[in-house]
């Protein structure tokens, strides 16, 4: 029988209720394997009798190995390569910040460093769209919840991770159940991170949308938009057709009105393709209603098969002018990181680092810094 990762919340709190264990123990036992990922159940102190069996016949403290870990060159980035126990392999990117860059009421933010963790939902992604890597994959498998969260328990080796995105591999609103007990996990005792600095990225599926809310209060929503009308959309996006412009509006119209907080909105700039000027103008109309951050973002290569090119600087400042001038809408724009090990955005997909160099030494924002400005 395959062992299933301690980190399973649902199956675990299951299985503890089956045998009268108390599940208040799963918190220390959790807190026990971050601080030592390679224990044997037995060396876990003051558990009931009745854990021990249990534990050892069903669950293992990690149920992913960590494969490789790559640096960027300018130490601001680290890719993480893990394991699966069914032989698959997913990629998680620790983002190191300083959130001294951000600003809050017009003024420097106070603190210093911190690092994001990107984490993937899936092996692979069916959502297909044409600008990312992991699309060329094809969708492999779900993660469990036990296996999004031991991304983290990776990271944590490395760093204090103190924010944590779903913009790996995969598409998280298809992997829904596991994705929402994850965060109910990192969001609890012994992480306790703040749903506040949690962001879980769509391409749009509304029937989740609609129900993300009521599931977790508070979460960060992306939604990785990339273009102003449905055609282009569905040119890049190919899933987009089952996720009309229309329809995906009203569900972020209704989304806000219940978590009264600021959507972001991610864009990829394709040169001649979605970053004109009459996108712009078209994007701003879009959004005239909503209360948002757009996030443009540079085109990162995902090989020499690429159809798509890097927007030029110039067009991306225009577009930005035009979102900010014209209609007043909060947009930035994505300074990349880890192009040299393929960890940036778009890029993650599991084969060989690439070993260039890149010349980026600066710490840059967080998007935690974007959402209170």
């Amino acid at each position: 029988m395959t062992l299933r990762s301690i980190f399973d919340g649902e199956i675990i709190r299951t299985e503890f209720d089956k045998a009268g264990i108390n599940s208040h123990f799963l918190h220390p036992i959790w807190k026990f394997v971050i601080e030592n990922p390679n224990c044997e159940w037995e060396e876990i102190p003051s558990l009931p009798s009745a854990a021990y069996p249990l534990l050892r016949s069903k669950f293992k403290p990690l149920s992913s190995t960590l494969h490789s870990v790559t640096h960027s060159a300018d130490h601001v980035t680290t890719k993480l390569l893990v394991n699966l126990q069914n032989g698959g392999c997913v990629e998680a990117v620790i983002m190191r910040y300083d959130s001294r860059l951000g600003k809050y009421g017009g003024k420097p933010r106070p603190g210093g460093p911190r690092s994001t963790l990107c984490i993937s939902s899936q092996v692979g992604c069916k959502m297909g769209c044409k600008f990312c890597a992991t699309g060329t994959m094809g969708f492999k498998s779900n993660l469990s919840s036990g296996e999004i969260v031991e991304q983290l328990v990776h990271a944590s080796r490395f760093s204090n991770i103190r924010n944590v995105v779903f913009m790996g591999m995969g598409e998280p609103l298809n992997n829904y159940a596991a994705v929402v007990e994850a965060v109910r996990i990192m969001t609890g005792l012994p992480f306790q991170l703040s749903p506040k600095r949690i962001t879980v990225s769509t391409v749009g599926i509304i029937h989740a949308i609609n129900k993300l809310h009521n599931d977790l209060p508070g979460l960060n929503l992306a939604v990785s938009l990339h273009a102003p009308i449905q055609d282009v959309r569905c040119q890049i996006m190919p899933a987009a057709r089952a996720f009309p412009l229309e329809k995906l509006m009203d569900a972020l119209q209704e989304y806000q009105k219940n978590s009264q907080q600021k959507i972001f909105i991610e864009y990829i700039m394709l040169d001649g393709v979605n970053d004109e000027e009459q996108h712009a103008h078209q994007l701003g109309k879009l959004l005239a209603t909503f209360q948002v951050v757009v996030n443009l973002i540079p085109f990162n290569p995902i090989g020499t098969l690429s159809q798509f090119r890097t927007s030029g600087e110039e067009k991306v400042s225009r577009f930005q002018k035009i979102l900010r001038g014209t209609y007043n809408i909060r947009t930035t724009i994505r300074k990349e990181m880890g192009q040299d090990i393929s960890g940036a955005c778009g890029q993650l997909v599991v084969n060989l680092p690439d070993k260039r160099a890149v010349k980026n030494t600066s710490p840059v924002t967080d998007i935690e810094d974007l959402c209170r400005q």
